[in-house]
C-alpha cells in the first residue's frame, strides 16, 4: 500500500469515525476538538464546517500579523507551475510561519487534530483579505503541474478559517458538490449572493472553519472539490487558509540546497532574500524556495 493512499485513507477513516460520534483527538490543550460543533455539508467532495474553530483572540491575532505585510495574491500556472498574477484571484495575502508564536502553534496543533494529518504536511497559514468586489474564481487546490507536486505531493485537504463576518457576499461555494443527507442548510437563498446560489455554499462567520478534501481515498483528484470565493458585495472579508499535502512539506526536496523557482536568482538580486525571507529563505523547520540564491545553505 502506497504512503499517499495510507495518508488519505487514514484521514477518510477518521472523518467517518467522527460521523459515528466518537471522542475527539487531543494532542494538547489547544488541540482539543469538539465533534458536536462539526457539521458535514457535503460528501462529494467530503466537506465539513466547524463552528467556533478559532477564538476571537486568535482571529484578531492572525489579522494583526498580516495587515502590514499583505501583497497581491498569485496563482500557479497549470503548465509551468510558476506563480503569477491573475484576474482569477484578486485578493491580497501573506504567509505566517508555523512556529511564529504560541498562538500560531496552537492553531497549527488544532488543524492537525481536526484533519488527522501531520503538521509537517501543511504549508504555512496564508492570511487573505478580500475587499469590495474581490474574489477567487472556481479552481482546484490540487495541482495540474509537475513542479509544485514535487514538494509534499498533491494537496489532499484544505482548512479555510474565517476571521471576520461579511455583510454580503464572500461565501465559499462548491458548484459541483452533492449536499450531504446529514446537512440541513441553515442558509436561506435570501442570505446568499447570486454567486453562492450556484452550489453548496458556506457563509463566512468569524471563528468558523471549513475542511474539505481534494482527493478521493484512493488518492485520485476529486473534481467535485472545485470551489470559489464569491465576490465581496458589502463589508470586508478576512480568512486564513491551510493547505495540507499527502507527504511532508517541511522536508528538503532532493538536492538539499536548491532553488525551486527559475526566478530565484533574479529575485535575490532585487533584495527579496531580505524583504521576503519566509518565502525565499524559509523559517525554522521549513525550507524556503530560493535557499541557494540567498546563500542560506
Amino acid at each position: 500500500m502506497s504512503r499517499v493512499w495510507c495518508v488519505v485513507v487514514s484521514a477518510f477513516a477518521w472523518m467517518m469515525q467522527w460521523q459515528g460520534g466518537s471522542s475527539s483527538y487531543a494532542g494538547s490543550a489547544s488541540a482539543i476538538i469538539d465533534p458536536s460543533k462539526v457539521k458535514q455539508i457535503s460528501w462529494k467532495p467530503r466537506a465539513f464546517v466547524y463552528e467556533g474553530f478559532l477564538t476571537e483572540l486568535e482571529c484578531d491575532h492572525l489579522i494583526s500579523i498580516a495587515k502590514s505585510e499583505l501583497k497581491r495574491s498569485v496563482v500557479a500556472d497549470n503548465l509551468s507551475g510558476e506563480s503569477k498574477l491573475s484576474e482569477i484571484r484578486t485578493s491580497s495575502g501573506m504567509f505566517i510561519s508555523k512556529n511564529k508564536d504560541p498562538i500560531i502553534s496552537g492553531i497549527e496543533d488544532r488543524i492537525s487534530s481536526w484533519s488527522f494529518l501531520p503538521k509537517e504536511n501543511g504549508e504555512d497559514i496564508q492570511v487573505l483579505r478580500y475587499e469590495h468586489g474581490q474574489k477567487y474564481d472556481p479552481h482546484y487546490d490540487y495541482f495540474s503541474d509537475k513542479v509544485n507536486i514535487v514538494r509534499g505531493g498533491h494537496r489532499v485537504a484544505t482548512v479555510l478559517m474565517y476571521l471576520s463576518n461579511v455583510t454580503k457576499g464572500g461565501e465559499t461555494v462548491f458548484p459541483n458538490a452533492e449536499e450531504s443527507p446529514h446537512h440541513k442548510g441553515s442558509e436561506t437563498k435570501d442570505d446568499l449572493s447570486d454567486c453562492a446560489q450556484k452550489g453548496i455554499a458556506v457563509k463566512p462567520r468569524r471563528g468558523d472553519a471549513l475542511l474539505f478534501f481534494s482527493l478521493f481515498p484512493n488518492a485520485i483528484p476529486d473534481t467535485r472539490s472545485l470551489h470559489a470565493e464569491c465576490p465581496v458585495i458589502e463589508g470586508e472579508k478576512w480568512s486564513a487558509t491551510k493547505w495540507i499535502h499527502v507527504d511532508s512539506f517541511d522536508k528538503m526536496v532532493e538536492g538539499e540546497c536548491s532553488d525551486q523557482n527559475e526566478n530565484c536568482e533574479k529575485w535575490a538580486n532585487l533584495g527579496e532574500c531580505t524583504s521576503n525571507p519566509e518565502y525565499m529563505v524559509g523559517s525554522p523547520g521549513l525550507p524556503g524556495y530560493c535557499m541557494r540564491s540567498c546563500k542560506a545553505c
